[in-house]
């Protein structure tokens, strides 16, 4: 369930939460969203909340929908995702700056070694 906060339109906040599942592989086993009735039902959203928050991720690239078929993932779909989340994007850049500065530190002491200073 969404964490509701006002600073965003319902529909935005599903497809960020579908983003986030999209992102932890939630939907790789069969590429298929869940249907509006789903969404409806556990998101407690209207069907036009739902498919306004399916029609974001299409224009995102995220998803095609084929009538009567339901809303499926593009290819590269997880990966966009991931790259959608600017938070977790962010984190995980932090993560490897420090691991490089941890590096460099490291590399900086061997050639200082080397060098006999």
């Amino acid at each position: 369930m969404v964490e509701w906060t006002g600073d965003r339109f319902a529909y935005q906040q599903v497809a960020d939460d579908l983003r986030r599942r999209i992102a932890a592989g939630e939907f790789a086993e069969t590429g298929q969203l869940p249907s509006l009735g789903q969404l409806q039902k556990s998101y407690e959203v209207t069907v036009t909340v739902a498919r306004a928050a399916i029609n974001q991720l299409k224009t995102d690239g995220l998803a095609v929908s084929h009538q009567g078929k339901g809303a499926f993932l593009t290819p590269d779909a997880d990966r966009a995702a991931q790259l959608a989340d600017p938070v977790g994007t962010v984190a995980e850049l932090r993560e490897e700056v420090e691991k490089l500065r941890s590096e460099v530190g490291e590399l900086r002491q061997r050639v200082a070694t080397l060098e006999g200073k």
